[in-house]
């Protein structure tokens, strides 16, 4: 039982750090992408959200994705493009 506990705990705590090192790499793309975005012009911008905006109904329509995760998708997407963080 205690062997089944430690391996358990070691499972998690491997799954722990994988998700700090997957959160490390979305802050930096997210600090990459805001850098990129303040240097492009308005309408720069607005033709970039276009066509994202596009390419995920495309993408939603073909692989069948749910409608919830597109949202949530489209919003991660919006708050990236017109509310950053950095």
């Amino acid at each position: 039982m205690k062997y089944l506990i430690a391996e358990l705990l070691d499972k998690l705590a491997e799954k722990e750090t994988e998700s700090k090192e997957l959160v490390a790499q979305v802050e930096a793309l997210e600090i990459v992408v805001t850098a990129l975005l303040r240097k492009l012009g308005d309408e720069q911008r607005q033709e970039l959200s276009q066509g994202i905006g596009q390419a995920l109904a495309t993408a939603t329509a073909v692989d069948g994705a749910s409608a919830e995760d597109a949202s949530l998708l489209r919003g991660y997407i919006d708050k990236l493009l017109n509310h950053p963080r950095y």
